[in-house]
């Protein structure tokens, strides 16, 4: 079963399954985290959903240039969790379904495409404090543990 982070899903409320595909950006100890300004400012593990059609490393790739600008090598999926959230930007209660990887950034093509979204280079111990939900930052935590 797929860990769940975050609150559980309310009662009675209907959920749309949303994947996503998220990574842990990893370069000479440090780790590139994103930057949403809207609905609410928060850091967060770069990636987002995987449009109809799109295989899950293809979104990954796409997400993780949208929003930090780079392009990423050697993608490897560490696991996955759920989240029960509003997402406002679609009016929608979704149940993310979140599969993280770890990735490591090669070359930065220019500043994030993605409106509201900027690029941030952090220490991974306070990338982890700083991250926005509960299940980014464990993945966060769990490499640090395996290469910091």
């Amino acid at each position: 079963m797929t860990p769940r982070y975050g609150s559980p899903p309310e009662s009675g409320r209907r959920y749309t399954r949303r994947a996503g595909a998220y990574a842990v950006l990893w370069r000479d100890g440090r780790v590139l985290l994103t930057h949403q300004d809207q609905p609410w400012p928060e850091y967060q593990l770069p990636g987002g959903g995987i449009d109809p059609g799109e295989s899950p490393l293809r979104a990954l790739h796409r997400e993780v240039q949208e929003e930090t600008g780079w392009r990423i090598a050697r993608p490897r999926r560490l696991g996955a969790f759920r989240r029960f959230t509003f997402m406002p930007e679609y009016d929608l209660w979704a149940e993310k379904l979140c599969t993280v990887y770890l990735a490591f950034p090669v070359r930065p093509l220019g500043p994030p495409s993605e409106p509201g979204h900027s690029a941030h280079w952090m220490n991974p111990h306070h990338a982890a404090e700083m991250l926005g939900n509960p299940g980014d930052a464990a993945f966060l935590r769990g490499v640090t543990a395996w290469l910091g």
